[in-house]
């Protein structure tokens, strides 16, 4: 580490679900309140803009025809890269001079149009975009939803604080690519996700020593009406489920494993 000490948001959040440009807005003040309390990196969980596609796990594969309505409606909020959307993050980013990590479902602009990658942009404080990620082998049913990613993202940046980087998810059980950023030299593993389990909390525990490395696992916490009141149409398919589909469980881990922040 190049700095003694700093301080690390890891933004625990629900965005405004399946809209891009309200999560936008809740995303900017959350970076801007991180940035008010002395925080210098700023890390908001896996797919924040406009959300995890929840549903995937609730509606049967069968049913396409949902799907298809579902997956066009994230197609038309999802984030292109760059944008007005990004401008408006790289903008809070300087203002607030921090380092922003920031989850997002990302557009294939640069081919069809019509694939979907779940990314996770890198901003600096000046407001740039140092650069994405984007998860290289979507988790199961996930796989309806987003494309494989470009394993030339699996990155660490070299920044005043330390050197950033991480995986996305269940991605983090893919040995081979944690070595790639042991020996790129991380000190900071950055790893949003969706999974709230304690299995999860002992993986971001292992990690952290296995790669002599600080740990942030960051996810959202979401109710079951924060998904039905903006898509309705799966209402039916949530009958069953508790009120809380995710309470977090983010976390904050020392490079001996030692949990010192959450969950």
């Amino acid at each position: 580490m190049k700095n003694d000490t700093f301080g690390i948001a890891a933004i625990q959040a629900f965005p405004v679900f399946m809209d891009r440009e309200a999560t936008i807005d809740k995303a900017c003040k959350l970076i801007l309140e991180a940035a008010e309390n002395d925080a210098k990196i700023a890390l908001l969980p896996e797919a924040f803009v406009p959300g995890f596609p929840d549903w995937i796990w609730n509606v049967s594969a069968g049913e396409m025809t949902l799907h298809q309505q579902l997956y066009a409606k994230l197609l038309d909020q999802a984030v292109t890269v760059p944008s007005s959307a990004t401008e408006r993050l790289c903008a809070a980013a300087q203002e607030g001079g921090i380092y922003v990590i920031i989850g997002i479902n990302e557009r294939n602009s640069e081919a069809s149009g019509g694939s979907l990658y779940n990314t996770r942009l890198y901003i600096d404080p000046q407001g740039n975009i140092m650069g994405k990620h984007q998860k290289l082998v979507p988790t199961a049913p996930e796989r309806m939803i987003w494309a494989y990613g470009d394993p030339g993202g699996v990155k660490v940046f070299n920044t005043p604080l330390c050197k950033i980087g991480g995986l996305t998810c269940w991605e983090n059980y893919m040995p081979l690519v944690r070595y790639s950023l042991y020996e790129q030299g991380i000190e900071l593993y950055l790893a949003p996700t969706y999974d709230e389990s304690e299995v999860w909390k002992a993986s971001m525990q292992h990690i952290a020593r296995e790669g002599r490395t600080y740990v942030i696992g960051c996810c959202m916490v979401s109710k079951k009406e924060d998904i039905v009141a903006h898509c309705p149409e799966l209402a039916p398919y949530y009958e069953a489920s508790d009120v809380w589909i995710n309470t977090g469980n983010s976390l904050i881990v020392d490079p001996n494993g030692e949990i010192i922040a959450g969950p």
